[in-house]
């Protein structure tokens, strides 16, 4: 009998929370739930802070080595990774602009709001008190506080996961700029370390739907309004409608920089975005996008061959944008105000986490804990916020790396345009990717 899908297993686990969180409730089971299925979710949570360091470490040195070498970094990979930032940077805004405008944990109580700092301990007066410390810093300290004086120090806390990636890019670059062959055994290892990492995240997903069951459970037992729910709603149709509104900031830059309409580029990359869809891998679909891009878009294969790699690596622009959502959403669920620079911060946070995101099922997850963490949200908000959301996590996972996927072709047709390796494609039949191989494999038989 065929395996169930992890999202399919992950949804049946969300339900199953939420039914037997509803009866354990009625029954009067409350302490058993905590003492007994909670431990579970909390237990998934640490993992996923266990892994985040290394996961930023290992998905960045590979990216950045990946280029070979330090002129082709200069060239066509300054200015890759710049489209990729600027259009990171659009896409964190257009999610903090619909959730700031939407304000979908605003819709939640105040007496659910009370229930949740009550049954969780939050401390609202130290997280009052760190705000206004940051209020009294220089306008400058965010970038001070980038440059770490000790990495290992670094390393021990996630809130400091920015000097990590500092320290991480420094030592990518730097592993350009020495002899290939004394540099060759440091980039075998960290290529080796970045597959066991991401199979790491594979071993840990394995009990998410069980998380999910542990956390939604209890999150019933906990705190049993509705209107929980009804902010979930409104919350994953922030994301859904950022992520459209980032698809047509791409095909709108593409028309008017390339010339190529809507209906052409979405001919050619949409099996791609199917595959992307089922799988929530950017590095799974990666050989269907680089034959896409290729073959139906018209970029040449020096360019495909840079720009689709490094952006399964660091262009997470649907991750960045609901990572945006989601931490605004649960500091609105939680009444942690947000000032001006704590929103900045979130923009910079995401930016750079996006760029160590591994392009696995799971990975945004992770990069959310460290956009939380770099805004001091306690542990206990954490666990909240993230039973929270994690009831809409994978569909809206499989949605993000859509826009993942699609972020990569759009830059990849732009940097072949401006520099001269855009053309009319190979195909100029629009049949499926899966279509195509399965009729030459017929012929070749």
């Amino acid at each position: 009998m065929k395996k169930m899908a992890l999202h399919w297993q992950i949804l049946l686990g969300m339900v199953a929370g939420v039914l037997l969180g509803i009866l354990f409730n009625n029954l009067g089971w409350r302490s058993f739930v905590v003492d007994w299925i909670k431990p579970f979710g909390t237990i998934f949570i640490k993992l996923l802070k266990l892994i985040a360091i290394p996961l930023i470490i290992a998905s960045l040195i590979k990216g950045i080595s990946d280029l070979k070498d330090i002129s082709k970094f200069s060239k066509m990979g300054l200015r890759t990774i710049m489209i990729y930032i600027m259009t990171t940077v659009i896409a964190i805004s257009i999610g903090l602009v619909y959730v700031n405008v939407i304000q979908p944990g605003n819709t939640i109580s105040e007496e659910t709001v009370a229930q949740l700092s009550a049954s969780y301990n939050t401390d609202a007066s130290a997280r009052i008190s760190s705000a206004e410390n940051r209020k009294a810093e220089g306008p400058l300290q965010f970038i001070v506080d980038m440059v770490p004086d000790n990495i290992f120090a670094a390393a021990s806390a996630n809130r400091n996961m920015l000097q990590v990636i500092f320290f991480t890019i420094l030592f990518g670059i730097s592993l350009l700029l020495v002899d290939e062959k004394q540099g060759a055994p440091i980039k075998a290892f960290f290529d080796s370390f970045n597959e066991v990492i991401m199979k790491m995240i594979d071993l840990i997903m394995l009990i998410a739907p069980y998380a999910v069951f542990a956390l939604l459970a209890s999150l019933v037992v906990e705190t049993t309004n509705g209107d929980l729910f009804a902010a979930l709603a409104w919350y994953a149709l922030t994301v859904v409608l950022g992520l459209i509104t980032m698809i047509a900031v791409y095909v709108t830059i593409l028309y008017f920089y390339t010339g190529k309409k809507p209906k052409f580029f979405f001919n050619g990359i949409m099996p791609a975005q199917l595959l992307a869809f089922s799988t929530s891998s950017s590095a799974a679909t990666l050989p269907v996008t680089m034959e896409r891009v290729e073959e139906h878009l018209g970029v040449d294969k020096e360019v495909t061959a840079f720009v689709c790699p490094v952006g399964a690596t660091i262009n997470m622009d649907g991750t960045s944008l609901y990572q945006a959502v989601a931490a605004v959403f649960i500091c609105q669920t939680l009444n942690c105000g947000l000032t001006l620079t704590d929103q900045l911060t979130i923009v910079l946070t995401a930016l750079l986490a996006s760029i160590g995101s591994a392009a696995v099922p799971g990975a945004g997850m992770v990069m959310l804990v460290i956009v939380l963490d770099s805004l001091g949200v306690s542990k206990e908000t954490l666990m909240v916020g993230l039973a929270l959301i994690f009831a809409v996590d994978r569909p809206l996972d499989m949605l993000r790396t859509v826009v993942n996927v699609t972020g990569d072709a759009t830059v990849a047709m732009l940097v072949g345009k401006s520099i001269g390796k855009l053309h009319e494609p190979k195909v100029k039949n629009w049949d499926d990717y899966y279509f195509d191989n399965l009729e030459k494999e017929n012929l070749e038989s």
